[in-house]
């Protein structure tokens, strides 16, 4: 029976112990979810302070209209016919970049794991490798008027998906700035729309993975404390990934017969460093703004490039498509004043005591200057 005591005594000691252990490993593992979440939220932070709307829109914007001129000198100017491929090459060196970045302890920290099913993650990578991909396929086999009418359909998808799935509505008189953005920008490039059967099933199957892509862009950031980079540094494997599935069924023959010089290949490598300043740029724009927001951009840009080309360089795109680009411009301003408004007035709900010490603050300075005139009375 002793023996039967002594025992039972160290079994219960070595659970007793057992159980210690596991309390010890689950606060260790508590402490480490709660230091990964804050670094990731700090840099989340850092982002927001860096980089707000106004910022992450220029840079993309300026970032937009470089890639436009070397992707113009690339498939034209040098004959680089291979848009998968082109793709392709833009996101490997933008993967070795960031590659680069994390070995330098450059990158930002990313949430934990389990703040984030792989799946979003996974997804994401398929309609980047999907949406990039056919985008420059659309423009390589259809006029650049057909491939803006094709981009004005997705601002309509995104309002829908984001009503469907997210229950996210917006005012009506934002609907109808969005209304006139479209039709400006239908007039202004209804002149050019050259297109061919294939082109136009590419474009047409552009336009739901690009809703997609840009609506998880923005709701990954805004909801689940993921930066630009750190984001881009966890899907663009899957992208690759599925861009080199994609190269044999879109791109013509005749890649590796290409006269890889030392001038195309500048150019080419020129356009990926763009690429990749253009993706970052594009996901701080998503993160700082909204999916719609950054749709509106890119017509933006459209209208921009088009009102520059006839007052810098005398090219003449007919008065139906100034008046028609004049009109989108004008829409875009319209919208952009209403989002700024519903920017204001959400950050005063979401903090009503700013709203109730400013009130405070002026109670007291009114205070203040009718004691200072009592006391200028007094003294007289």
């Amino acid at each position: 029976m002793g023996l039967w005591r002594d025992a039972s005594k160290f079994l219960k000691r070595k659970e007793s112990d057992a159980g210690e252990s596991g309390r010890a490993l689950e606060e260790l593992r508590g402490s480490l979810y709660n230091d990964l979440l804050t670094s990731s939220e700090t840099a989340k932070r850092q982002q927001q302070r860096f980089c707000g709307p106004a910022v992450a829109m220029s840079f993309n914007f300026m970032v937009a209209v470089g890639i436009i001129l070397t992707n113009k000198l690339v498939m034209g100017k040098v004959g680089f016919n291979y848009p998968i491929f082109l793709t392709l090459i833009h996101y490997t060196v933008a993967w070795i970049m960031m590659a680069l970045f994390k070995a330098l302890s450059w990158l930002p920290a990313s949430p934990p794991s389990k703040s984030t099913p792989f799946s979003s993650l996974f997804s994401l990578g398929i309609v980047m490798a999907l949406s990039n991909g056919l985008a420059n396929t659309s423009l390589q086999h259809n006029s650049v008027g057909f491939y803006q009418m094709a981009k004005i359909a997705v601002t309509p998808t995104i309002v829908l998906i984001e009503f469907v799935f997210f229950r996210k509505t917006i005012s009506y008189n934002k609907v109808m700035a969005l209304g006139i953005v479209s039709v400006g920008v239908a007039v202004a490039t209804v002149t050019d729309l050259e297109f061919n059967v294939f082109g136009a099933c590419v474009a047409v199957a552009w336009i739901l993975p690009s809703a997609v892509n840009k609506i998880l862009w923005s709701n990954l950031q805004q909801q689940s404390n993921w930066t630009a980079l750190a984001l881009m540094w966890k899907t663009t494997p899957v992208t690759i990934f599925f861009l080199v599935a994609l190269m044999p069924w879109l791109d013509p023959p005749g890649v590796l017969s290409f006269n890889w010089n030392v001038s195309n290949s500048s150019a080419v490598v020129l356009s990926a460093v763009l690429g990749f300043l253009l993706q970052w740029s594009g996901a701080l724009a998503l993160g700082a703004t909204s999916a719609t927001s950054h749709v509106v951009l890119g017509q933006f840009k459209t209208c921009v490039i088009l009102l520059g080309g006839y007052l810098l360089f005398n090219s003449d795109p007919g008065p139906t498509s100034l008046c028609g680009a004049v009109a989108a411009l004008g829409g875009m301003s319209v919208y952009t004043s209403l989002s700024l408004n519903e920017s204001v007035e959400s950050v005063v709900k979401q903090f009503p005591s700013l709203n109730q010490l400013a009130k405070h603050k002026s109670d007291i300075e009114e205070d203040e200057e009718k004691a200072s005139v009592i006391s200028v009375s007094s003294t007289e």
